[in-house]
């Protein structure tokens, strides 16, 4: 390939390639890269423009602070924020061009959303630990409320630890299997009027609010049928909560298990519910319990179904049958409404202890997902 860098046709700012053979056609050839790094390489902002940005943000936002100017009643961080994701837009039109200046804009815009998401979590999450530890104490993980004034020090979550274990594990003893079992029929079963309108009622489902399971069991169970409120009533309307979530979850991890799988298995004369339980089960086992998990955890915080079907208890009842049963959610809510500076540190302490549970829940998941995961041969 000769050299086109003088020729009229060959637009400016064109790579040319030039090649050298050696040896004739066939032989070994030297290829050479003639490049003007003028027109490759443009300027660009300095490393140390980010810094810059950010004391800026820094600048503004305590000049606001200390002037006290407010623009259309913004936070002082959110004007030091417009102002520095402005600026760093404007200094980049201006350095490195508009191509560059719309690429820098959308990804900074994408880190400041992934900032304010996470920004409020990690607040949160540090508000709970700082003032649950506080709290926090082995006399507080095993005694019980009974006897304990609301004004008063002491008392502690055990009874609230053991409803709220036995509430879920009935909620998941009921919807784990009705779930997955609905979730093989519309995956591997599934045709027709029956199938869109199961998939129609889960997605029905997923979006009742908790109140309404609560509302359901303690019509149906409690004062039609005569059933007393108890945890049992409790996880009834958990279970209506999870179910939705462990089928979707789990129609979602079943469809991307390879047909390959199955066409083979089949192709052997394999029947093929023994397909289903042998291949299919076992290779999409760890997303079922990664999603079960998610569903676990999507009911252990909820308060409204268990206002309804099982109040509140002040003291131990570990039968779930009979009786109302104390839960972490329903006993922190109950501190709160007592409005004292005790009562309210046993609120911070029992929502830590429930966020620890479903940690549990999730370190667990993920240990038995790995250990029932398909291993590699």
């Amino acid at each position: 390939m000769g050299d086109a860098t003088n020729d009229p046709r060959v637009p400016e700012g064109t790579v040319v390639l030039t090649a050298s053979g050696a040896g004739g056609p066939g032989g070994p050839t030297a290829g050479t890269l003639d490049v003007d790094p003028d027109r490759l390489t443009g300027r660009r902002l300095p490393r140390y423009a980010a810094w810059v940005c950010l004391a800026v943000t820094v600048a503004v936002g305590v000049l606001v602070r200390i002037t006290g100017i407010t623009i259309i009643g913004l936070a002082d961080w959110v004007v030091a924020l417009a102002a520095s994701f402005i600026g760093y837009t404007a200094w980049t039109l201006v350095v490195e061009g508009r191509r560059h200046a719309v690429d820098r804009l959308a990804t900074t815009a994408i880190y400041a959303a992934a900032a304010a998401a996470l920004v409020p979590l990690f607040w949160i999450l540090i508000t709970l630990v700082v003032k649950g530890f506080s709290v926090l104490s082995w006399d507080f993980l095993t005694s019980t409320m009974r006897n304990v004034n609301p004004r008063a020090e002491g008392g502690g979550v055990a009874h609230a630890i053991v409803g709220t274990l036995e509430q879920v594990a009935i909620a998941a003893v009921i919807s784990v299997p009705v779930g997955i079992l609905t979730a093989v029929y519309l995956v591997e079963y599934g045709r027709g009027r029956l199938a869109k309108a199961i998939s129609f009622f889960v997605d029905v489902m997923t979006g009742i609010p908790s109140i309404v399971a609560g509302m359901f069991i303690y019509t149906f169970w409690i004062l039609t049928l005569g059933f007393p409120t108890s945890g049992l009533a409790a996880g009834l309307a958990l279970s209506i909560l999870m179910v939705p979530v462990v089928i979707r979850a789990t129609e979602e991890i079943l469809k991307i298990v390879p047909n390959e799988l199955r066409e083979g298995a089949l192709a052997l004369g394999v029947p093929k519910y023994k397909v289903i339980l042998r291949i299919v089960l076992p290779t999409a086992i760890s997303g079922i319990i990664t999603g079960v998990m998610l569903a676990v955890a999507r009911v252990t915080g909820e308060t409204a179904p268990l206002l309804l079907t099982t109040f509140l208890a002040q003291d131990m009842n570990g039968n779930p049958f009979s009786g109302n049963q104390a839960s972490l959610p329903v006993f922190i809510w109950d501190q709160i409404q007592r409005g004292t500076t005790a009562s309210l540190d046993r609120a911070w302490g029992g929502a830590l202890v429930l966020i620890i549970i479903v940690m549990i829940f999730y370190a667990g998941a993920r240990v038995l997902a790995a250990i029932y995961a398909p291993k590699k041969v």
